[in-house]
């Protein structure tokens, strides 16, 4: 990628020299994968045969093309075929539906509470349904920004453009940042920009640009970060 290193204005406080922590949210701080994914991509391939007249085979290989694709189905749909993308979302991310499938660490707020610096959430998620989860959570107080999709442009990770809003708008120093994520795609744009990339999973490989891995959120705070 070319000019990656744009000059922002650091917002860390001149009396402390934390970084900024930026985590994802969905099987970063919550366990997405567990039921509520599944749910988003049943009702996303019900919207996608409602409103492309194609069949469901047809349409969960097209969700599946483009969230490989763009890192985002909404981004898919309405690149190519003119999808309002806040329609899309509203009605695929219904937050009481998909809250019946939220699991978290027991421990999640105290582990937010330890870490030292301002945090923010960056998700490709709509915005209703990212402050929602924190909010089930009761870890929204945690967080000074919370973006989601909409707050982005509809431009969502891993492209440029979604970092750059951020810390545009937040005035921060990408290699003052730690990014907190399960994607790799979207840690290897945080790593090209100069942040230290933390991955969330439980498989061994450590990829090269990640700088750290972990299982869960609470062993952040016993990591060997500068």
């Amino acid at each position: 990628m070319d000019n990656l290193r744009p000059t922002f204005i650091s917002a860390c406080s001149p009396k402390v020299n934390h970084k900024t922590w930026i985590f994802d949210l969905d099987d970063t701080l919550h366990h997405a994968s567990g039921g509520i994914f599944e749910h988003i991509n049943q009702l996303m391939t019900r919207y996608m045969v409602q409103h492309l007249g194609i069949n469901e085979d047809e349409a969960t290989a097209l969700r599946s093309r483009y969230w490989a694709q763009y890192g985002a189905t909404m981004h898919g749909l309405s690149t190519n075929h003119g999808i309002d993308p806040q329609h899309f979302l509203i009605e695929t991310h219904p937050l009481e539906v998909l809250e019946q499938w939220l699991q978290f660490e027991e421990q999640l707020a105290e582990s937010l509470a330890s870490l030292p610096g301002r945090k923010i959430i960056l998700s490709n998620g709509p915005q209703h349904y990212v402050e929602g989860i924190l909010e089930r959570m009761r870890i929204q107080h945690h967080f000074e920004s919370v973006y989601g999709v909409e707050r982005l442009n509809y431009i969502p990770k891993p492209h440029l453009d979604a970092f750059h809003t951020v810390l545009g708008k937040e005035g921060l120093d990408p290699a003052r940042c730690i990014m907190v994520e399960d994607s790799l795609p979207n840690l290897l744009t945080a790593k090209e920009l100069g942040m230290t990339t933390i991955w969330v999973s439980h498989e061994l490989r450590k990829p090269a640009h990640v700088d750290h891995r972990v299982e869960k959120i609470s062993q952040l705070s016993r990591l060997p970060l500068n």
